[in-house]
């Protein structure tokens, strides 16, 4: 196996700007001189489904999918989806979680109950764990669709790779009406 080679998962539902996400992350990668490799799961995703996206990078990659338990950080947009995907971390990988919660159809329906211990729960199994209010720092920046933009901010303080290229390519990624604000949501992301 190529020791070199880094996974970070990004999971949430359908609508949160997932794979927006991962399509800048991956292009961060490459600007960083990184072989890049991405794999993204839709499934119900216009219903607020499960979304996943891998991205590994390193000198060569080989697979776009980390295997179950080699995924160095993880990355939810929803506190539920953490859970779901606990099992993909390493022993000793990150969380990053966005502290929202987006009920499923059963606990719409009464049929199950929202878990109210999340985080307390994925604490007791990991150490590096960061919870942050992505929306409230959103619509500081003037757009709560900006949560994703926040939430890369988070990431980017955990991978080595210098703002300005972060920043480039933001300004790569959106027009010029919104990227201030995109730009603003990813400094206020990155100083939590």
């Amino acid at each position: 196996m190529n020791e070199s080679v880094k996974s970070v998962l990004l999971v949430g539902v359908g609508g949160q700007g997932i794979i927006r996400a991962s399509d800048i992350l991956s292009a961060v990668m490459m600007k960083a001189g990184f072989d890049v490799k991405k794999s993204e799961v839709h499934g119900m995703a216009q219903r607020g489904g499960c979304v996943s996206s891998h991205v590994r990078f390193g000198r060569k990659v080989y697979s776009p999918m980390a295997k179950e338990g080699d995924v160095d950080i993880l990355v939810s947009f929803e506190k539920l989806e953490t859970l779901r995907y606990l099992k993909s971390l390493k022993t000793c990988g990150k969380v990053i979680i966005n502290n929202e919660e987006v009920y499923p159809p059963s606990v719409n329906l009464g049929e199950a109950e929202y878990p109210s211990d999340a985080i307390d729960f994925i604490k007791k199994y990991f150490k590096d764990v960061k919870v942050v209010d992505a929306i409230a720092m959103a619509l500081r920046s003037g757009d709560k669709r900006m949560v994703n933009t926040v939430i890369l901010g988070v990431l980017s303080s955990y991978l080595d790779i210098k703002t300005s290229v972060w920043e480039n390519v933001l300004e790569e990624s959106f027009p010029p009406k919104i990227l201030k604000g995109n730009i603003e949501a990813f400094r206020l992301g990155r100083g939590v």
